[in-house]
């Protein structure tokens, strides 16, 4: 497995233990030259989007995947984690719908996690 879809699989079960919604893993590996995959996934208010924020970094520190960018935390509504490879985007449900990054991103693929293998 290559190192960007062990960091998306990675992420995406950070997000699930958590209790995190809608978990959308979008290869955008053929369309940007950003990462190789977004994973959006949203929370039901600050504190569940911060504790997602939190489990995510948790986790893939843990894993030796160094976080190289948080933007975002203070307020809740949109945290970015840039790991290079994968960019996770978590939101709050309002600001989920309004920023809308997956019809943004629609020319990318959307990849269910049991197939990063």
């Amino acid at each position: 497995m290559d190192q960007a879809k062990k960091m998306a699989k990675l992420a995406y079960h950070a997000l699930d233990d958590k209790k995190g919604e809608d978990i959308k893993i979008i290869d955008i590996s053929g369309i940007s030259v950003l990462a190789d995959y977004f994973i959006i996934a949203n929370g039901t208010n600050q504190g569940q989007v911060q504790a997602l924020v939190d489990n995510v970094e948790e986790e893939m520190h843990r894993a030796g995947f160094p976080l190289k960018q948080r933007e975002g935390y203070g307020n809740g509504n949109w945290v970015l984690l840039d790991f290079g490879d994968i960019i996770v985007h978590v939101f709050d449900k309002e600001n989920r719908l309004f920023y809308d990054l997956e019809r943004i991103w629609r020319d990318g693929n959307t990849v269910e996690v049991e197939n990063l293998n």
